[in-house]
C-alpha cells in the first residue's frame, strides 16, 4: 500500500515511516523542506514537498492510503492552528475525495472527545481537531481516527490501551513509537474502519487493542 504521511517530518511522522516500510508499505512522506528529504529517505520514505497553506495535492499521487499527522506545533498562535490542524485537514481530506483515495488515518487528540475541558488555555487546539475529526466523520472516506493522551519520546513498547467510548478518566502517557505503529494496524485492519480510538499507555498488545469487540 503506498500511505502518504502528512506532517511525515513530525514527531510521531518520524516513528511511522519506518514502520510503514518494515511492514511492507511504500511511505510517501510529505514535507514542506527539500531539506528533509535526507532524513525522509532514511526512514525508509520517499520524499515529496507538500505545504498545507499552498500547494500539496500532487504529493497524493499514487497514493492508496493518507496519514494525517500534521500539526502547527506548540511554538505558534491559534491562528496557525486553524490553519494547520483544521483547514489544513479538510484540504487533505477534500483532495483524498477528489482523487479517489479512500483510507484515511487521523492523528487527532484524546481532549477532542471534550474539547471545552480544562486548561482553557488548549480549548482552541482541541476544538480545532474536533471540527477536523468531525469533518472526517461526514464524508465518505474508510476512516480511522486516533486520539491519543500526551505523548512522549519513550521508546515504544508495542502495548498500549485504546478505548471506543469517552468517559472522560484519560489514562498513561504514551510513546509516539506506540502510536506510529497503532496506524500502522489500524490501517491493516478493516475493523477499525468508522472507528474513533483513544489511546493510552497500557499493557495490550497493539493489534490487540485498537480491534474493536463485535
Amino acid at each position: 500500500m503506498h500511505v502518504a504521511v502528512i506532517g511525515a517530518n513530525g514527531g510521531i511522522g518520524r516513528e511511522l515511516l519506518p514502520r510503514l516500510a518494515d511492514a511492507g508499505h511504500d511511505p510517501i512522506g510529505v514535507v514542506r523542506d527539500e531539506s528533509q528529504f535526507d532524513e525522509i529517505r532514511e526512514r525508509g520514505g520517499e520524499p515529496r514537498l507538500g505545504d498545507l497553506e499552498g500547494e500539496f495535492e500532487s504529493a497524493l499521487e499514487d497514493a492508496d492510503a493518507v496519514v494525517f499527522t500534521a500539526g502547527s506545533g506548540g511554538d505558534t498562535d491559534w491562528g496557525k492552528t486553524l490553519l494547520i490542524d483544521l483547514w489544513g485537514a479538510r484540504r487533505v481530506i477534500d483532495a483524498c475525495l477528489e482523487r479517489g483515495i479512500d483510507r484515511f488515518v487521523m492523528i487527532s487528540a484524546y481532549r477532542a472527545s471534550e474539547p471545552l475541558g480544562d486548561p482553557e488555555a488548549m480549548r482552541p487546539y482541541w476544538v480545532a481537531k474536533r471540527c477536523a475529526d468531525d469533518f472526517l466523520e461526514a464524508s465518505a472516506l474508510d476512516a480511522t481516527i486516533l486520539r491519543p493522551t500526551a505523548l512522549t519520546d519513550d521508546e515504544g513498547t508495542g502495548r498500549v490501551s485504546a478505548s471506543f467510548e469517552y468517559d472522560g478518566e484519560g489514562g498513561g502517557d504514551i510513546p509516539r513509537a506506540d502510536v506510529g505503529q497503532a496506524v500502522v494496524t489500524a490501517l491493516e485492519t478493516d475493523e477499525t474502519i468508522g472507528e474513533t480510538i483513544r489511546l493510552f499507555g497500557g499493557d495490550t498488545a497493539i493489534e490487540d487493542a485498537v480491534r474493536p469487540e463485535r
